[in-house]
């Protein structure tokens, strides 16, 4: 992917194989989930990050600490939220979060 190139979202990636759950993605989680105004898109973010990394889901956290950072996360907090998440999460999966978290950073 070339640095002015988007990631391709849910609809390009699955909207063949899957288009309900690209659907749900796009009008529930992203439309409603994520403009509830009960929280901040700052902590939902902070939230967001957190969860994959218990999760393990490195696939979806590079996308999610970029959002992260539109939502004013700095990238010092980022880290730190990693750091924070090793001794809840796991060792191995802090240190996976970190490989995500260096390509995005880098950016």
């Amino acid at each position: 992917m070339t640095k002015d190139r988007k990631p391709e979202g849910p609809r390009q990636q699955f909207g063949d194989v899957a288009p309900a759950l690209v659907g749900y993605s796009e009008d529930v989680l992203f439309g409603q989930v994520w403009e509830d105004p009960d929280l901040s898109p700052r902590d939902r973010s902070l939230i967001t990050v957190a969860g994959l990394i218990t999760g393990g889901s490195g696939e979806q956290l590079a996308f999610h600490l970029g959002k992260a950072r539109e939502n004013g996360v700095s990238d010092k907090e980022l880290i730190a939220t990693i750091t924070h998440m090793a001794f809840y999460a796991g060792w191995p999966k802090a240190m996976s979060a970190l490989t995500a978290a260096r390509s995005v950073l880098a950016s």
